[in-house]
């Protein structure tokens, strides 16, 4: 690992997973309660509308609140953490999540809702790319940094794909407030873990550059900013002042931010780490992924809930092939990575992806039992990709700046689920119709919906395919878990 402070390891590390269960569990409890906040209240809309007698644009909002600040604070919150110290800024923002969490007891309007949700999104973001991160830290073996990677991808995935499920069991019994509620007792295990089980950071393994506050103000407003164009463009249309305003935005703020951060003495983002071809390729890889998953989930509850009439519990259910696949392929990466190397078995995944999105855009109009077996195919590849992306650029990252690694991990990530969401929302408004009608749909409606969808998962193919490929082809044939430099 090519490094200032190269020498510099955790106060403790660990020999064996098994050593290490206790900073694993907290870790990946912390890690499963910030995915699955991402899609546990999606379930809850409707009757959230009509508990708080919100409309449409004021529910897209409560799901809308939390990706916009959980996705522009990402990079900010990894470079603190690298500063300040990783542990000490997830156990901050543990707490804090578990608190606010508690304050939905006290929402009584749509208004309270997305501020609780917006709040809930910063916290988030002083989660999501630590854990990884102090993964990552806790061993000195490649090959068990590589299983922690991997389980820890599994546990976030699996979050974000039972978020539904979970949700719709538990509307059947309790309120929609116990959806955010039940974060508080897991955030507050998930501190106990990491204050007894993670080692604090030593001095040698942070920098001492100073928080770059002007970076961070100006990468937030373009993150920001770009995430709410995609979220725009699909509810107020792209000609729109809205959309127009936010893209002009965007991009003078992410002009801005690449012209601060080449001229000021201690940059937030050393822009020069993009000159290391492995952490550039793994980033553009991880935009493919997240495009790909965001796509095909967004695309599959629409087509399981309204044309196939599933229930929301039914339809988080015919997810489950990608779960078990999860649980089940986690050898996968580890053999393509030794046999071939990143770049290959980046590119066997990128393959896998695009024929899987190939496959579906034949398998939706022939039954649930072909699109689950392109789910697997589907997530071979995500794995895959995810996996060995993931701990190539972490470790391709100076040792003290591990945090932002996993920063840029997480926000390749954030930023490919706004676009593969604004892709298929997009196309099916074009292809199908722009109001999805509640109820039992026509026979004339479903046919259109497979018809949109088929032309929606090529597109997908196409576009996933050459991206997860360019990214793979920028990666070494390191057969280590660890990128060579």
């Amino acid at each position: 690992m090519a490094a200032a402070n190269e020498t510099s390891t955790p106060a403790r590390t660990f020999t064996s997973l098994r050593a290490a269960w206790i900073p694993m569990l907290a870790l990946c409890l912390a890690f499963f309660v910030e995915m699955v906040d991402n899609t546990l209240l999606t379930i809850a809309l409707p009757t959230i509308g009509r508990d708080l007698g919100a409309g449409t644009t004021g529910l897209q909002w409560v799901t809308g609140a939390y990706s916009l600040t959980f996705g522009g604070l990402l990079l900010t919150a990894g470079s603190a953490a690298d500063r300040i110290g990783r542990r000490k800024v997830l156990l901050w923002g543990l707490a804090v999540f578990g608190v606010l969490s508690i304050g939905v007891l006290a929402v009584n309007s749509v208004g309270h809702l997305i501020a609780l949700r917006a709040l809930l999104g910063i916290a988030a973001a002083m989660m999501a790319p630590i854990t990884n991160s102090l993964v990552f830290r806790l061993f000195d073996d490649d090959a068990l940094r590589m299983r922690a990677m991997t389980i820890m991808i599994v546990v976030g995935m699996s979050g974000f794909i039972l978020g539904p499920v979970l949700g719709g069991t538990a509307l059947a019994h309790v309120s929609w407030h116990w959806l955010i509620l039940v974060n508080a007792p897991i955030a507050l295990i998930a501190w106990i873990g990491v204050r007894l089980g993670v080692p604090a950071d030593e001095p040698d393994g942070l920098t001492d550059d100073r928080l770059d506050l002007p970076g961070a103000a100006l990468s937030v407003l373009a993150i920001g900013l770009g995430c709410y164009t995609l979220t725009s463009g699909v509810e107020n249309g792209w000609a729109s002042w809205q959309t127009v305003g936010s893209i002009v935005g965007a991009l003078a703020a992410l002009a801005g931010f690449v012209w601060h951060e080449r001229r000021t003495r201690e940059p937030m983002l050393d822009l020069g780490v993009f000159a290391n071809g492995t952490i550039r390729g793994a980033a553009i890889a991880q935009l493919a992924t997240s495009i790909a998953m965001a796509g095909v989930m967004f695309g599959l509850i629409l087509h399981f809930q309204y044309a196939y009439g599933w229930s929301p519990m039914k339809a988080g259910l015919a997810n489950l092939p990608m779960i078990i696949t999860m649980v089940l392929g986690t050898p996968l990466s580890e053999q393509l990575a030794k046999r071939y190397g990143h770049r290959v078995a980046c590119l066997i995944g990128a393959a896998l992806l695009a024929v899987a999105l190939g496959g579906l855009a034949w398998g939706v109009e022939h039954g649930y039992v072909w699109i689950a077996v392109f789910l697997v195919v589907f997530t071979l590849g995500l794995r895959t990709l995810m996996t060995i992306c993931a701990v190539a650029l972490v470790g391709a990252m100076p040792e003290n700046r591990t945090s932002l690694g996993a920063s840029l991990n997480d926000t390749a990530q954030e930023v490919g689920s706004s676009v593969g969401t604004a892709i298929v929302g997009t196309l099916i408004a074009v292809l199908v119709t722009t109001v999805l009608p509640t109820g039992t749909w026509s026979p004339d409606l479903v046919h259109s919906y497979f018809s949109g969808e088929r032309i929606t998962y090529a597109i997908l193919a196409v576009l996933v395919g050459i991206v997860a490929a360019v990214g793979a082809l920028a990666l070494t044939d390191s057969r280590e878990t660890e990128e060579a430099h």
